[in-house]
């Protein structure tokens, strides 16, 4: 296809030369040398950014105690880990969680408009568990939360945890065949089994701009909201910011959530943006309560595993979610079965980068039919694959850049430039193309800058791991990830990882939770009933495995490559270390068949089982 090759699909027409064109150098304008070092660890001066908000603190004398499974997390991971062990039987189950209550993510985030972009009816886990039914197609934040506090009482996992405490580092006893967990309560709590659910979204990571420590206005991280500054609530309402001057710090999906309600309260409000995110239509809706009554038990998994098949590109013959996730791939789905295109791995490559164009073109279309600003509605357009960075869906934040009171400040892909004394310094080329540096005088500054998502699991998780012989997990992993199914690390015997590496992902992030609960349950009741205490990865099955990450990685590789930095792509440096800390490249619902079927064989295979 040449230049000006022109490709109409629907209503839409576009030129895929010039824009995988743009989109390359769109990425290339963002790549930083520095890739995830371009962020601050919130540690030493920066360590206030994730005291919590949301509770008193409490008081305690430290733990020496033993538990059979402790649970590092509180959030989804941790909640089902714990309930699925509680169906198994499993009784003497402890939580470790630092915030002051179970919710996880949920807890921490509780920014104005934070909501759920998956649908809620297969994102909550455990509704029939519980038997509760959401109030809305995409449930708010503070629903959330009360689920989270349901779950924990339905599976009476209150008893005994450990809330505001944060684990500093867990040591095998290889003597006593225990755990050891410290904390910053001075505990050291001994355990059997550890399970590592303390998720990919609960530890903020700041910007390294130049001049950050010397901004003297009020600042604060997105997760951690300070209503006593801004007033209002989840709900919004920040009426304590009717004569302050805000500023933005980040684009991505909370930003995208909080700005609607910082435009309607702000006497003025500069939103910085780097990338611009995708938004499309979110249509939010009251539940239907003649559908909930409908509907028959087994409901919630069989809409999960359908939102799973088609988000994995595996056809159903009903789209029950419908929402803005499937479209894509229905879209592509529906070229295939009409034969556009080859069946060739490249052909469908080429086929879902067409599908992918299209989608990106109503996207970019609909920011001109929103924002009124010809050079605004240009600058919030953008370009790059749908899936290189998280999709959003709002249906006020576009509109938010037609109030007066709100500026986007467009850094060109730059980024900002400096933080002063009393505002943020951008450089961005003027009226005559000159580049210029511009500063904006604001009274607050809030960092929508995301997660450490890219880093080290131990920086992730706050603490270090030290296995046998006193390895950490750190050093085992220096050169990427190595594991067995993405839970078991040979040396660091009966403990089991929950998260994305090595293991399925898929968008709705608690279904594949629920199935690495759900394998965790099995493989330790059938360790009670074989009378087996030490569980460990076998070096070969391991090898074995890790293997596997990386020749499935290929074709997604080369994606990453030609993506927009960000934390999909490990801000632009999808390496070797990138490639065995991805995920299982054949999908979510492949990764789950090898559980199954592991399980199935019942023998264990790969793990080494050691008896008293």
């Amino acid at each position: 296809m040449g230049a000006g090759y022109n490709i109409s699909m629907g209503t839409t027409t576009f030129d895929p030369d010039a824009l995988r064109d743009r989109y390359r150098e769109e990425r290339d304008k963002r790549l930083r040398d520095a890739g995830n070092d371009q962020y601050i660890e919130v540690t030493g001066e920066f360590e206030r950014y994730v005291h919590d908000p949301y509770v008193e603190p409490i008081e305690r004398e430290p733990l020496t105690d033993e538990v059979e499974v402790l649970i590092i997390g509180g959030g989804f991971g941790g909640l089902l880990a714990g309930a699925r062990l509680r169906e198994a039987g499993i009784d003497d189950i402890r939580m470790v969680e630092k915030g002051g209550d179970f919710g996880g993510t949920w807890y921490w985030n509780r920014y104005p408009g934070a909501a759920c972009d998956v649908e809620s009816y297969v994102y909550l886990p455990l509704l029939e568990e519980v038997g509760y039914m959401p109030k809305e197609k995409y449930s708010q934040a503070a629903e959330i939360l009360a689920h989270s506090q349901a779950i924990a009482e339905h599976f009476d996992l209150y008893r005994n945890a450990c809330f505001q405490t944060e684990v500093t580092a867990m040591r095998w006893d290889d003597t006593d065949r225990r755990w050891v967990v410290s904390t910053n309560r001075g505990d050291a709590m001994r355990a059997r089994y550890i399970v590592m659910a303390s998720g990919p979204l609960h530890r903020p990571k700041l910007p390294g701009i130049d001049g950050i420590t010397t901004f003297e206005g009020h600042t604060f991280h997105t997760s951690r909201w300070d209503y006593d500054y801004t007033g209002g609530n989840s709900d919004g309402g920040l009426d304590r910011l009717a004569d302050k001057r805000v500023g933005i710090i980040g684009t991505g999906a909370t930003a995208v959530q909080c700005v609607p309600h910082l435009g309607a309260s702000a006497k003025e409000l500069y939103v910085f943006q780097r990338t611009p995110s995708s938004i499309d239509v979110r249509n939010n809706r009251p539940t239907d309560p003649e559908w909930a009554a409908s509907l028959e038990p087994g409901w919630q998994e069989r809409r999960m595993e359908n939102f799973n098949n088609l988000v994995s590109g595996i056809p159903e013959p009903e789209d029950l979610v419908a929402d803005g996730w499937t479209d894509i791939i229905g879209n592509l789905l529906i070229r295939i079965r009409r034969g556009e295109g080859d069946m060739t791995t490249e052909g469908l490559a080429t086929t879902m980068e067409m599908a992918d164009f299209e989608k990106m073109e109503q996207i970019r279309s609909r920011v001109e039919t929103i924002v009124n600003d010809p050079n605004t509605a240009e600058a919030l357009k953008p370009y790059y694959r749908q899936f290189c960075k998280r999709p959003c869906f709002h249906d006020q934040y576009l509109d938010t850049f037609n109030r007066p009171n709100v500026q986007l400040i467009d850094t060109e892909g730059r980024g900002v430039k400096r933080i002063t004394p009393t505002g943020v310094a951008v450089e961005r080329h003027d009226a005559t193309g000159t580049l210029v540096e511009e500063e904006f005088e604001v009274d607050c500054l809030i960092y929508a800058t995301g997660f450490e998502v890219g880093t080290d699991y131990t920086r992730r998780a706050g603490f270090e791991l030290y296995g046998r012989d006193g390895v950490t997990l750190t050093e085992k992993w220096h050169d990427g990830a190595s594991t067995l199914h993405g839970m078991h690390s040979r040396g660091f015997p009966n403990c089991f990882i929950f998260s994305n590496v090595q293991s399925g992902f898929t968008v709705n992030f608690p279904h594949m939770l629920n199935e690495q609960s759900k394998h965790l349950a099995y493989i330790l009741a059938e360790a009670a009933d074989r009378g087996v205490t030490v569980i460990e990865a076998d070096a070969d099955a391991e090898a074995a495995w890790v293997d596997t990450i990386v020749s499935l990685s290929q074709m997604n590789q080369r994606f990453l490559e030609s993506c927009t930095p960000g934390y999909y792509n490990n801000e632009g440096k999808p390496g070797d270390r990138s490639v065995k800390n991805g995920s299982y490249g054949a999908g979510s619902i492949a990764f789950i068949e090898v559980l199954e079927a592991w399980r199935a064989a019942g023998d264990l295979a790969g793990l080494e089982l050691s008896a008293p």
